[in-house]
């Protein structure tokens, strides 16, 4: 997203109730996109690159397509252009379980069915045009007068000046430094022109600029010195294909890119091959799989969204310009490493083959592990290199506060929970980092037992949280079972008492919860002094559950812990249950007095995270209630039932398109990355669980609300 394009969003959009100006959203439309490239299709067929942290390659900024009939085969382009945004879409779904997108519309000369696939670092988009004819003599000739239009603006390597093209007769190459991207077509190119983007009268005007524009000036620097692109071809037989290619001239010479992109549009000519092709790359779901609707999309997402490395993006990166968030194209070792380990679970008892991924991974949290056994803050998924962050404390000068700690811990483990898979090299080079990792937990942790003051999960505020606490708790605790050496595993599970026995300094016993943090300095806003406990329900804390329950493989969960556990799940699910009036939607806020953006709500946002981590904590609830004999589990069963329910398919959070966006509105609209990798980790795994439990999920209406 170029900055041309966030003022134009902002001048479209200042002031909407749910919209935040200047932002680049995919809380409509579809994405395809395995290996990396990651291309947003939007229901109105236009198309949009969001893969540049997979792959370091930019692609597509701006697009609009249309069908133009009566067109001149001399070379004027004359006849008017349907564009598909001023269509009625139909339909858009996904082909099966696959990638390929398959979208259907109404247009003022007929139906038109557009299929879109990425394959590597392609993409390809078809049409199947069926175009209406005033007789049926004429409705059995070729379409010799209808062309395929599409208007690209590509930004190879974030630029969308200083940019040249090059012609190769049925291919167009964009150029700025090593990126070369390219365009082609199945059928050529009857039309082929250059377009500069809103130009600088443009930008400073109130009104935004529709592109591209209908005349061109006849400047030889339009033509050949800009990123835009008209391309116009011709319809046979009602079908027509666009491919673009992205390419690094320093790993694909341009022959090798021509002859690729050849091949390619000389075979994903029709819908057919594009199916065998979707299909091939698809990872197969048993169909006896507990809603294996839900389990298809959340492989789907969590594949969508990673590089070839094997390390994830949070999200499709919305706000590039940090206009209203810190940015979400990154990889966060949190998250990351949850999502790994719920995958991994998932896996086995589901019958995925996912063992590639846990393999890949490991190896990913093995090359970007710091020398102190420590992980930074977040990093670019396609090379593991540091990101743009504010939270790499123990990468500076100081006192180390701006350190997310539980980042660490959530690594840790992951690592020492698929450490019995591993063998070999990878075994090894896993032992040796969960050595080194242990030394920097350990230097992490205060001598109260509970780790020290940093950023929390949210990176919203600094203190000792509830939720770094329960991370600790799990790592020492998964490295204690671990198959690893006795001095190890002795010092593992001593730290994992330590941090047992401190987390009681954290209980507010009048709310019976466990409270947010301890404020390591005072927090006026909130009416705290330093050392004061910061008494509100955050939904991050959550993760006690199953941090005990990982305990309990290795200690002992006593009676008077297992009454505060009860106490703690049940009371910050009821006191962070949103229902509101304005829609269906209800779930989970995720803390209370959260007001990040709210646009001007007036109330915390309910967040996809925080339910379906609620819905997690109860079936861990369950687990360890049932194996203490404790009847209260059954109530926790229902509670799984409850939450995991709003966010499985059909459910108020789950959007139509199966995606789980990060936050919705009060009134029901979408909001942030969409959709968001953590949430569709935890429903899978949650599925699991709940099946292994032998929870029914999706029996009865949600009845949070009347408890």
């Amino acid at each position: 997203m170029q900055l041309r394009d966030a003022l134009d969003d902002y001048k479209r959009h200042e002031g909407h109730d749910t919209r935040f100006p200047g932002e680049r959203r995919s809380t409509t439309g579809l994405f395809s996109g395995f290996d990396g490239r990651l291309v947003h299709v939007d229901p109105d067929g236009s198309l949009r690159d969001f893969g540049y942290p997979l792959t370091g390659r930019n692609g597509i900024d701006r697009c609009r397509l249309g069908l133009r009939v009566g067109a001149d085969r001399s070379g004027d382009s004359s006849g008017e252009v349907y564009w598909f945004d001023a269509s009625d879409t139909v339909s858009q779904t996904y082909h099966e379980a696959t990638a390929l997108v398959v979208t259907e519309r109404e247009t003022p000369v007929g139906t038109v069915t557009q299929y879109d696939l990425t394959v590597g670092d392609a993409h390809v988009t078809h049409i199947d045009a069926d175009i209406e004819r005033e007789s049926e003599s004429e409705s059995e000739r070729e379409y010799d007068d209808a062309e395929f239009v599409a208007y690209v603006g590509l930004a190879p390597n974030a630029q969308d000046t200083r940019i040249g093209q090059l012609r190769h007769g049925d291919a167009v190459e964009v150029y700025h430094t090593d990126e070369h991207d390219f365009v082609g077509s199945a059928t050529g190119f009857s039309d082929l022109t250059g377009q500069v983007p809103a130009r600088f009268d443009e930008l400073l005007d109130a009104a935004a600029v529709d592109l591209p524009r209908p005349v061109s000036e006849d400047r030889y620097e339009e033509d050949r010195l800009s990123g835009d692109v008209v391309a116009s071809m011709p319809v046979e037989s009602g079908r027509a294909t666009l491919v673009t290619l992205l390419t690094d001239e320093n790993a694909t010479p341009r022959d090798a890119a021509l002859g690729r992109l050849d091949e390619l549009t000389s075979t994903h000519v029709d819908a057919d091959a594009l199916r065998r092709a979707a299909e091939a790359e698809t990872v197969a779901v048993p169909e006896d799989a507990p809603h294996a609707d839900a389990v298809a999309t959340d492989v789907r997402v969590l594949q969508l969204l990673s590089a070839a490395t094997g390390l994830r993006i949070a999200g499709p990166d919305f706000d590039p310009y940090y206009a209203h968030s810190g940015g979400y194209g990154y990889t966060w070792f949190r998250d990351d490493a949850e999502i790994s380990l719920f995958v991994d679970e998932a896996s086995e008892y589901l019958g995925l083959d996912l063992d590639a991924w846990t393999e890949r991974s490991a190896r990913a949290y093995l090359t970007t592990q710091e020398a102190d056994g420590t992980w930074p803050h977040r990093v670019w998924p396609h090379d593991g290199s540091l990101a743009p962050g504010w939270a790499n404390g123990r990468l500076e000068a100081g006192d180390g506060v701006d350190y997310q700690a539980d980042q660490t811990g959530s690594v840790v483990t992951f690592l020492a929970s698929v450490l019995g898979e591993a063998d070999g090299d990878l075994r090894e080079e896993v032992v040796a980092a969960l050595d080194v990792a242990l030394d920097g937990l350990d230097d992490t942790l205060a001598d109260d037992g509970r780790p020290i003051a940093c950023q929390n999960a949210w990176e919203d505020m600094n203190g000792r949280f509830s939720h770094t606490a329960a991370t600790f708790l799990e790592a020492y605790a998964a490295v204690a079972a671990a198959d690893l050496d006795e001095e190890t595993t002795a010092h593992a599970k001593a730290q994992a008492d330590r941090v047992y026995d401190a987390l009681d300094d954290l209980w507010v016993e009048e709310r019976g919860i466990y409270a947010l943090r301890e404020c390591e300095e005072a927090d006026e806003e909130e009416g705290l002094a330093a050392g004061d406990l910061d008494e509100r329900a955050d939904s991050a804390a959550l993760a006690l559950a199953a941090a005990h329950r990982e305990y309990a493989r290795v200690g002992d969960v006593d009676d008077a812990r297992l009454d505060r556990l009860v106490s703690h799940v049940e009371a910050v699910v009821d006191d962070l249950w949103h229902d509101p009036a304005e829609s269906d939607v209800k779930g989970l806020v995720r803390y209370e007095g959260d007001g990040w953006r709210q646009r001007g709500q007036g109330h915390e946002k309910i967040w996809t995270v925080s339910t379906a981590w609620g819905a997690h904590a109860a079936a861990s609830m369950t687990a360890l209630l049932r194996e203490e004999g404790d009847s209260r589990a059954e109530f926790f069963a229902a509670r799984t039932d409850d939450l995991l329910s709003l966010v499985l398919p059909d459910g108020p959070l789950c959007m139509d398109t199966g995606y789980l966006p990060e936050q919705l509105f009060d009134d029901g609209t979408p909001d942030s990355a969409t959709p968001l990798g953590w949430p569709h980790a935890l429903r899978l795994a949650t599925v699991a669980l709940a099946d292994e439990l032998d929870i029914t999920v999706g029996a009865k209406t949600p009845a949070l609300a009347d408890d």
